[in-house]
């Protein structure tokens, strides 16, 4: 947005700030919220807090400073209100689980360190952070973040107390980061429709046990080397000898790679399914499901954990889907995921969910590129945990104005009262 379109929207910008940061106790910092939000969303390559306050006529670089990387107020009754506000408006058909990352020199950022920086596609000094998404077709939107902090940093006490990360704050690992984030989302009253995620936590037995037990539905990216049995595959247990224990029954044939599993099939057996309208016109391809059961130590252990008397359990891993692309101009498949959604859904929808992560990457371009997400030039725990925060409220400002009626009604986002505070 240009100088002139942030003025015009600043009394719409006022009701959206006087709501989201209800919780942030003094008025000055309200007013500080305001001006960074303008900041954020005036046109400018740059987004760190020197060029922001110099682009704005009421900017002063020392209270923006202060604002983010010393004041105490606490992020999370905001994003949480912005959570309550977004999720009913965007009506979400999914939930997307996904990681971050932020390129960054030297090592006394908070949670810097070598690792696999996805920005970059490569190992890199960087920071990473996890992040859940209400998702629907036309639009997204953050609802909570979760920064990764490596083990170097859990084992490093002095880079911790320069930056301020709270004492309670280890390492641990990001599918699990997730599924901390789904819990307090729960606790905040919201629960999402499915999850969908990329390989990177959908490959993960325990990520996906892990929604099971929460009774969560989900569509997830897998590597084409994951394997599994078919699905009509029966666990059987030799005859007992009398002696020692009891043999288990458990899969005698060796599973397959899920890329094997799909090569069986002939290219005659996909079918084309359109699942969006690209900026190119109608966005289709070829795809097969079929059922599964997922094979590794890992997946019989958690069923044999989620099995009601371990000692009379049948050996039985539960079945789930295999949706498999297969585009026409491929010599093999190239993409794989697994659902434990019911079978009856249909192919067409099965797609949708596996593809309807395409909006919170289109939608990153604006976070990162429009509104400085990965601009935040502070070091600290404090600082960047507001950082995000104040990125996500201007892009949910910025998301509202593009989903709002034109004419403001008593029930539209700008103008609704705050949803009552609960606890969990």
């Amino acid at each position: 947005m240009d100088a002139h379109e942030v003025n015009r929207a600043r009394a719409k910008l006022a009701l959206f700030v006087a709501d989201v940061f209800a919780s942030v106790p003094r008025k000055d910092q309200r007013a500080k919220g305001d001006c960074y939000l303008r900041g954020l969303m005036v046109d400018g390559r740059r987004k760190s807090i020197q060029a922001m306050a110099e682009r704005l006529p009421d900017g002063n670089e020392q209270n923006l400073q202060q604002f983010v990387n010393q004041s105490t107020w606490d992020p999370v009754p905001v994003r949480r209100r912005i959570a309550e506000r977004m999720v009913p408006l965007l009506g979400p058909d999914a939930w997307a689980v996904d990681d971050v990352s932020f390129p960054k020199d030297g090592k006394m950022s908070v949670a810097v360190a070598p690792q696999y920086c996805g920005t970059l596609g490569k190992q890199a000094n960087c920071q990473v952070a996890v992040s859940v998404h209400a998702v629907s077709d036309t639009a997204s939107c953050p609802l909570q973040w979760r920064l990764f902090v490596p083990q170097e940093w859990a084992d490093d006490p002095v880079r911790r107390r320069k930056t301020g990360v709270p004492e309670e704050i280890g390492h641990r690992e990001k599918w699990r980061l997730a599924l901390d984030v789904l819990d307090e989302l729960a606790c905040w009253g919201l629960v999402p429709p499915v999850v969908v995620a990329d390989a990177g936590c959908g490959q993960n037995a325990d990520f996906r046990d892990g929604l099971e037990r929460r009774s969560i539905g989900y569509v997830v990216a897998i590597r084409s080397d994951v394997t599994a049995h078919p699905h009509d595959a029966v666990p059987t247990a030799p005859p007992w000898s009398g002696n020692g224990r009891k043999p288990q029954p458990r899969y005698r044939d060796k599973p397959s790679p899920v890329a094997a599993l799909a090569a069986n099939q002939r290219r005659q057996a996909f079918t084309e399914v359109t699942w969006r309208e690209g900026s190119r016109g109608p966005m289709r391809s070829h795809f097969l499901s079929l059922r599964v059961r997922p094979a590794g130590i890992k997946s019989r252990r958690l069923a044999q954990d989620a099995a009601t008397d371990e000692n009379c359990w049948d050996g039985v891993v539960p079945e789930v889907t295999l949706l498999v692309e297969w585009p026409v101009s491929a010599q093999a498949p190239t993409g794989y995921w697994l659902s434990n959604l019911p079978d009856t859904l249909s192919l067409a929808e099965l797609v949708r969910l596996a593809k309807i992560r395409w909006r919170i990457e289109h939608d990153y371009r604006e976070l990162k590129h429009g509104l400085g997400l990965d601009h935040f030039e502070g070091r600290s725990w404090t600082g960047w945990h507001h950082h995000v925060t104040l990125v996500t409220a201007a892009h949910a400002f910025l998301t509202e104005q593009r989903l709002a009626p034109k004419a403001d009604t008593p029930d539209s986002p700008a103008t609704r009262s705050s949803t009552p505070s609960r606890t969990c």
